[in-house]
C-alpha cells in the first residue's frame, strides 16, 4: 500500500476515495494525526498530514518517529513525501516540481534514529541514497505518463525551521550544491530508511529561497498560497499515477 505524507499546501488528498480514518498509538508517541485510509487511482493507499490538523506543528516539533512508525504498522509498503520548498538553483523557479536524489542535513537536536536508548546495540543504515531509487523512477515515470514536467534529481538541504533562512545561509547552502531548501526532509527520509520502507519525495518549489529572485528583498508569503494551490493540482496527479505503478512493483 502506498502512503502519501502531505506537507504545506497538501493537508488532505482531495484524489483520494476515503474509507475511514484511524488514530494510531506508538512506542514514540502521538503521530502528528489520524491516518486516513482509502484509494487513490482505483489502489489502496493512506494519508498522513505532516503538521497535523490545522496545519499546526511546525516542522521542528513534528513527532517523526511516530509518524513513521504508524504508516510501517498500518501496512505501508512505500512512503511518498511532499513538501515545499523554496528553490536555490538558478533554473529552479516556483510552480517547479522537483524529485530531488540528494539529502544535506542541516537540522539539529532532533529524534532521528530508532536505534537509541539503554542497551540498545550499536547499529549503523547506509544511507548513500536516501532516497529509494526505483520509487524515483516511478516518479518520473508518473509525471511523464500524465505529461507535468518534472526536474530529475536535486540536493535537498534540510534545515531546522520554524524560520525562514537568512540569505547569507542561502549562499552558503549553494555553495554546498543544495537545489531547494526545506525544513521537513530529515529526519523522515532516514527513519524510512531505518525501517525497511522505500521512500521517495515530491518537492514542489513555492518560491524562490532568500535572496534569490521574487526573494530578493524577502519571502513575500501572500504569492506563495496561490502557487501552492495551483501546483498542488499537478502533484495530485501524479500521486494517482504512481499509486498505480507502484501497486504493481
Amino acid at each position: 500500500m502506498l502512503a502519501i505524507i502531505g506537507g504545506s499546501g497538501l493537508t488532505q488528498l482531495s484524489n483520494l476515495e476515503v474509507s475511514h480514518r484511524e488514530v494510531v498509538r506508538t512506542p514514540y508517541g502521538e503521530p502528528s494525526g489520524a491516518l486516513t485510509f482509502g484509494r487513490v487511482g482505483g489502489r489502496d493507499a493512506l494519508f498522513l498530514a505532516r503538521h497535523g490538523h490545522g496545519h499546526s506543528i511546525p516542522p521542528h516539533l513534528v513527532n517523526y518517529r511516530a509518524n513513521l512508525w504508524a504508516l510501517k504498522e498500518s501496512g505501508a509498503k512505500y512512503i511518498v513525501s511532499v513538501a515545499s520548498v523554496g528553490g536555490i538553483r538558478a533554473d529552479l523557479n516556483p510552480g517547479d516540481i522537483v524529485i530531488p536524489h540528494q539529502i544535506i542535513d542541516y537540522t539539529w537536536g532532533r529524534k532521528n534514529t530508532y536505534f537509541d536508548g539503554n542497551g540498545a546495540p550499536v547499529t549503523h543504515v547506509d544511507f548513500t541514497e536516501p532516497y529509494d531509487a526505483p520509487l524515483r523512477r516511478q516518479l518520473l515515470a508518473a509525471a511523464t505518463a500524465v505529461d507535468i514536467p518534472v526536474k530529475d534529481g536535486g540536493v535537498y538541504g534540510a534545515t531546522q525551521g520554524p524560520r525562514l533562512e537568512t540569505a547569507a545561509e542561502i549562499d552558503r547552502f549553494e555553495r554546498d550544491g543544495v537545489a531547494v531548501v526545506g525544513m521537513t526532509g530529515m529526519p523522515e527520509a532516514v527513519l524510512a530508511r531505518e525501517l525497511g520502507i522505500p521512500y521517495a519525495a515530491i518537492n514542489l518549489i513555492s518560491n524562490h529561497a532568500a535572496g534569490r529572485g521574487q526573494s530578493a528583498d524577502g519571502i513575500h508569503f501572500e504569492r506563495l498560497e496561490e502557487v501552492l494551490r495551483t501546483a498542488m493540482g499537478q502533484v495530485r496527479k501524479v500521486i494517482e499515477q504512481v499509486a498505480l505503478r507502484a501497486g504493481d512493483r
